[in-house]
């Protein structure tokens, strides 16, 4: 029978790593491994990630595992990783996770093939949406989602309570990449429970995980109910988008943010239009991708803080020093605020909220001098470990540190060794998005509280594909109101 190819050329489906690396015999693998099942000994179905960390800690730069007869090679030392940053040899390879969420994604930004054509078309259209000057012209609705945050602590502040930080974190992103791009508003904070969006997002997010962790063709079997929810997932996401996409056809064109620019644009040379059902596939995406990673990155951030008060009090002493007491920061000032997104990178370098991404060689060749593949093959690069690497940054790579991104402390490290954003052509095209808006809230919330942990917490990690600290509270205090100003944005409120 002959074996069926995608456009490309690629055979189509799983590729095992048995396909593609002739030398795979000298890559590590875990001990213990059984016949039939492969190297599940002690393994985790909740922490996947979490587990091939440790397993990079015992077995190198790049390893394997192998799963129910899969086989996958995990790479993270840095020299390793700068060749798989060649473009001219690798590129993006949609790995069995980000796979998994084809059905509710398909061909979005994220999820698409390298030989799709709705990337390029999607990726033109939409690039102009994070230009210097939309990003302006976001920071206003960010400045009001924002508000209805402190509001909340403010009250969870007078009464003594703690605040929920990831999931509070996940109602001002979500809010946030909801307004800026597609004018709607899910309410989040007017919620007691979380929005049916989110619930529905974290249960796709969920099972495709979970995919990666039966034998494929027990899958059937063993997920029964949990695929049936699953359908029922995206179809509430894909009623939910629809509905958002409704309201604006019926309402008329929005200030030129991302939906206008999905519903009205064409590409600029070949004239081509999103179709309906990629508009679909692209709200959906945003949504997701604008808000899931970055709550994520934001309640890490705060985690730190909360536990640093060294560094809590340097980082509030620039937000004083450079906004003083402007009641709403203007745009400009948020890219001042320079310690602050140190802090903010230190976090995602110990805790990348999407914390892997896959590189396939488009042609014949040997990575890192060493190690043969062929056209097709993949790796699964692990950026936890990246951002640990000892060579890299240090015998204390684990300490939270946000020095490490002074400028001088960046200038002396090799490129491709942060890549809290993937790399390469098919990066994260939100990355200023989320740093702007995620630098916002930090000096927003550093400017007004401070914040007590619970002395008995200890950072443990929640696993959906992306990372989230679990069950983090934090006590949030009202600074003095003299140095507090209200962080209402000035002029007419955001629609």
């Amino acid at each position: 029978m002959a074996e069926t190819t995608t456009r490309s050329g690629l055979p189509k489906g799983f590729r095992g790593a048995e396909q593609g690396w002739p030398a795979l015999h000298r890559i590590p693998h875990p001990p213990r491994r059984l016949p039939l099942v492969g190297d599940v000994v002690g393994a985790s179905r909740r922490t996947p990630l979490q587990d091939s960390m440790k397993y990079a800690r015992d077995l190198g730069p790049i390893f394997r595992r192998n799963a129910f007869g899969r086989e996958f090679v995990f790479t993270w030392g840095a020299a390793l990783v700068a060749d798989l940053s060649d473009e001219s040899r690798f590129a993006k390879h949609v790995g069995l996770g980000v796979a998994n969420l084809r059905p509710v994604a398909g061909d979005g930004l994220f999820t698409a093939y390298n030989h799709e054509p709705n990337w390029q078309l999607a990726h033109d259209v939409l690039a102009p949406g994070f230009s210097r000057e939309a990003m302006a012209g976001y920071h206003p609705m960010m400045l009001a989602v924002a508000e209805r945050l402190t509001e909340h602590w403010d009250r969870a502040a007078a009464g003594g309570r703690p605040v929920d930080v990831p999931g509070d974190m996940t109602k001002l992103t979500l809010e946030t990449i909801a307004r800026t791009g597609f004018g709607h508003d899910f309410g989040s904070f007017e919620r007691a429970r979380p929005h049916p969006f989110v619930t529905a997002m974290v249960g796709t997010l969920t099972y495709a995980q979970r995919l990666n962790s039966v034998p494929a063709p027990l899958a059937p079997l063993l997920l029964r109910r949990a695929s049936r929810r699953n359908t029922a997932d995206i179809a509430h996401l894909d009623r939910i988008v629809d509905e958002v996409v409704r309201i604006r056809r019926a309402g008329g064109p929005g200030d030129g943010d991302l939906l206008d620019r999905m519903l009205e644009t064409a590409h600029p040379e070949t004239g081509e239009r999103l179709s309906a059902e990629n508009v679909r596939r692209q709200v959906i995406t945003f949504l997701v991708a604008g808000h899931e990673t970055t709550s994520g990155a934001l309640s890490f951030a705060l985690h730190y803080l909360s536990r640093e008060p060294g560094v809590a009090a340097r980082a509030r002493a620039e937000v004083e020093r450079v906004w003083g007491d402007t009641a709403a920061p203007g745009y400009e000032q948020v890219a001042r605020l320079r310690y602050v997104r140190r802090v903010l990178d230190e976090s995602l370098r110990l805790w990348p909220t999407a914390p892997a991404y896959a590189r396939e060689a488009t042609r014949d060749t040997v990575l890192g001098g060493d190690h043969p593949m062929r056209r097709g093959a993949w790796t699964l690069v692990l950026t936890p470990m990246l951002h640990r690497d000892p060579a890299v940054w240090g015998a204390d790579a684990e300490r939270f540190d946000p020095d490490r991104f002074d400028a001088a402390a960046v200038r002396s490290r090799p490129a491709h060794v942060f890549k809290p954003f993937g790399t390469g052509a098919r990066a994260c095209i939100g990355r200023q998005f989320a740093l702007h808006e995620a630098t916002l809230v930090l000096g927003l919330l550093l400017r007004r509280y401070d914040l007590t942990p619970d002395p008995g917490y200890r950072l443990s990690v929640t696993e959906r594909l992306t990372l989230m600290p679990e069950r983090l509270r934090l006590y949030p205090h009202r600074r003095t109101p003299s140095a507090v100003p209200a962080a209402r944005p000035a002029g007419p409120p955001s629609p």
